[in-house]
This record gives structure tokens, C-alpha cells and sequence, in this order.
């Protein structure tokens, strides 16, 4: 039985970064929380970070990926590759259960211990158990109305998820960078 923090959408469009995340925390089938904040600014607010899963690991790896930040001076790649490659090699780390998104105005990346960094074609990343939704909305409100804004398109996108999916809620929390 493991505590959760699920859906998380982020994107880097027209020069903003966004990020939003549902405020609900599940243990099990059981909704324990319904206001949690799983997105934060990192490195004087250039960068956003925000999780999916097992709440204490992602507090974990918020920690490391801000030490990764802090080591290659808000290099963004270069930070996650780091993050990747200790996450997948270090013992301890390889058990952690959790995924992470992380941007700024250039770059979006989702970090997993597998050693995965993906920066996806279109800008768009989105973990957890209603991230297939809020990214396919995503992708419809952008190609819809181009007008938006990164904030709205965020937003939008994770409460449409929020119709869909049992374990995301429409407590959204934002934050974005323009």
C-alpha cells in the first residue's frame, strides 16, 4: 500500500513554461488528501518541478534535482541528465517510485529511474494517472484556439482530466514562468 500524488501537466509554449498540478493524494482507493501542492519554482524561480507518485520519494528527488540545479547553474539538461544517470545507478535511489516533470521557457523534460529524460516534440509533458488525458486536451486546446496562453492551456487541460480521471481532482494549484 503506497500513498500517491497523481496528475501533473506541464508545457513550454510561446516562450512561457507551465506547470499544474491536482491537488489529490490517494492511499490506495482512498482519496486522504485533496489540496496537496506538487508543483514548486526552483533555482529563483527560472525553473518549475512537479511529481507523480509515491509523495515522499518525489520530495526526495525534489531535493536532488535542486542540488543537480544548484551544480550546473540552471543548466536544465544538463541537470536532469544528471539526475537520470544518479537516479538510475544509486541503490537507494532505484527503489524511489515516483516521476518527475521540469522546465523552464526553453525546455520541458520528464525524469524517471529508469534513466529516462524525454523532452517531447511538442512541448507538452504530463505524469501520473490522469496525465494521458490532460495531455491529450492539451494538444486539443492548443491546436483549437493557438491564442491561449500556457497558464489557460495548464489549467484547462488538468480539469478536463479531472472530469475523466477517478484519481485527479480539480484542485489545481499553478505555477508558471514568462
Amino acid at each position: 500500500m503506497k500513498l500517491h500524488a497523481t496528475t501533473i501537466v506541464g508545457l513550454v509554449y510561446k516562450g512561457q513554461a507551465a506547470m499544474a498540478g491536482d491537488g489529490q493524494v490517494t492511499f490506495d482507493d482512498q482519496i486522504l488528501k485533496t489540496k496537496a501542492v506538487k508543483i514548486r519554482k526552483m533555482h529563483n524561480g527560472k525553473i518549475l518541478a512537479g511529481f507523480a507518485g509515491a509523495a515522499a520519494d518525489a520530495l526526495a528527488l525534489y531535493e536532488l534535482f535542486e542540488k543537480k540545479i544548484e551544480e550546473y547553474a540552471g543548466n536544465l539538461p544538463k541537470a536532469s541528465v544528471e539526475l537520470a544517470k544518479e537516479w538510475r545507478t544509486d541503490k537507494t535511489l532505484q527503489k524511489l517510485e515516483a516521476v518527475i516533470a521540469v522546465a523552464d521557457k526553453q525546455h520541458i523534460f520528464l525524469i524517471s529511474g529508469n534513466g529516462d529524460v524525454v523532452e517531447p516534440d511538442d512541448g507538452i509533458v504530463a505524469i501520473g494517472s490522469g496525465g494521458g488525458y490532460a495531455l491529450a486536451a492539451a494538444r486539443a486546446l492548443i491546436t483549437a484556439n493557438p491564442k491561449l496562453t500556457a497558464d489557460k492551456i495548464a489549467q484547462t487541460s488538468l480539469e478536463i482530466a479531472a472530469e475523466i480521471c477517478v484519481f485527479t481532482n480539480k484542485n489545481i494549484s499553478m505555477e508558471s514562468i514568462k
